[in-house]
């Protein structure tokens, strides 16, 4: 895993990592084990107390976070024997979406979802995470295999949103998206959603319409971005702090407003500190909540979709 990458608001918590790194360099020369041991509970203590208490801004920062998990992050600890598919079969093969035919302990699956970079030479790659309509159409063309081969459909959402580029509009980016709205909501297996990181507006849902919506604990889910709602709002888009706070973009937030099931707990610190523990609470909750799927037969599954998706109408306060 890349080297640890600290936010502005863990700068305590990065000072205390610092110094125990220093000692146990030193450690060799001399006994420092009660002096490390005693910076350890201290620097666990920050690290709680700075999570506990995120503002929806910070979650907003975890959730981009560089070295947080991506889709083929999760691909690698969670599924075995994935065999990527690319293109949709009509213009290219988008790398923002990442796509293929996996096993869920030992189960047949279709995984899809969204892929970010980390260097810069992979985040071009990648686009950002941002994809294309070849991109929604390469899911949906997935999504059809899935539902002719009767195999359970599991996405990942991790995106700032569609490309808005003036080709990706060209080539029907908002059909795309509408397409696989229409699309999602009547195909008859159960569909798994999990936003890992950044749930970015209709890029988001184009793979997000599912029986079961999971968010992770430090993931956020909105319309448009905090700097996108600042810069519409206030035409300033350096006031996001600000729009976060009214975006109410947060899993606790979501949850309460129900438009997520369920919100699947982060290792102290974040998933971007612990992939495999992340990895280990995530196989639990994608187990157990397809298990209950598989006992729906498929007519009263399409309909209870349905009825989730219009029940999602309220606001809060």
């Amino acid at each position: 895993m890349a080297a640890q990458t600290y936010m502005e608001f863990e700068k305590p918590l990065m000072e205390l990592e610092k110094k125990i790194e220093e000692l146990a360099g030193l450690s060799g020369d001399m006994d420092l084990t009660k002096e490390i041991s005693k910076l350890e509970k201290k620097a666990d203590a920050v690290r709680e107390d700075i999570f506990n208490n995120l503002s929806r801004w910070q979650t907003a920062q975890i959730a981009r976070h560089i070295n947080r998990p991506f889709t083929l992050d999760y691909l690698d600890l969670i599924f075995t024997e994935f065999t990527e598919l690319h293109g949709d079969r009509n213009f290219g093969d988008d790398h923002a979406i990442v796509g293929g035919l996996a096993r869920l302990d030992g189960e047949p699956v279709m995984v899809i979802g969204h892929q970010k970079g980390r260097d810069t030479k992979e985040k071009v790659f990648r686009n950002f995470g941002m994809p294309n309509p070849e991109g929604y159409r390469k899911a949906l063309r997935l999504m059809e295999m899935a539902e002719r081969f009767k195999l359970p459909i599991i996405t990942f959402v991790d995106t700032p949103g569609a490309f808005p580029g003036i080709g990706a509009e060209e080539r029907g980016q908002a059909e795309a998206i509408a397409r696989n709205l229409r699309e999602m909501a009547s195909l008859t297996v159960p569909i798994i959603v999990v936003i890992t990181g950044e749930g970015g507006s209709g890029g988001a849902l184009a793979i997000a319409v599912g029986d079961r919506i999971l968010m992770l604990e430090h993931s956020v889910y909105a319309v448009i971005s905090p700097e996108g709602c600042a810069a519409i709002l206030w035409s300033d888009g350096t006031k996001g702090e600000q729009a976060a706070e009214a975006l109410k973009l947060t899993s606790k937030d979501i949850k309460a407003l129900d438009v997520i099931d369920e919100i699947v707990g982060e290792p102290v610190g974040g998933a971007h500190r612990d992939h495999e523990a992340m990895a280990a609470s995530l196989h639990e909750a994608l187990t157990r909540n397809l298990t209950e799927l598989k006992k729906i037969p498929a007519s009263d599954l399409v309909e209870l979709r349905y009825q989730k998706f219009r029940k999602m109408t309220r606001c809060m306060e």
